[in-house]
């Protein structure tokens, strides 16, 4: 597989991988969220300054309002992560 199609199988494989440990297996619920951002991302989760704010991610990504995170929200997610990701790396300065 190519780069790009490695990691798109490795964003399903961790939604799957999460999704699956509490509810419904093709959704994420606040807990699994919670744990996927813990293990997965901790160096945005370590940067929140509330306690609530996996709460406040929870509704904002919750388009649908079932109180889960759906795969398609979860993309969302993933894309504007990437997207200010890309934005912080275009303004260092370039080795």
């Amino acid at each position: 597989m190519t780069e790009l199609e490695t990691a798109i199988a490795y964003i399903i494989d961790v939604f799957d991988k999460y999704s699956c440990t509490e509810g419904k297996k093709d959704t994420l619920t606040k807990g699994e969220l919670k744990t996927l951002m813990e293990k997965e991302l901790p160096g945005i989760l370590g940067n929140a300054k509330e306690k609530d704010d996996c709460d406040k991610l929870l509704k904002d990504l919750d388009e649908n309002g079932d109180s889960e995170v759906d795969f398609q929200e979860f993309i969302i997610f993933v894309a504007a992560l990437t997207c200010l990701g890309h934005a912080r790396f275009e303004k260092m300065p370039k080795k």
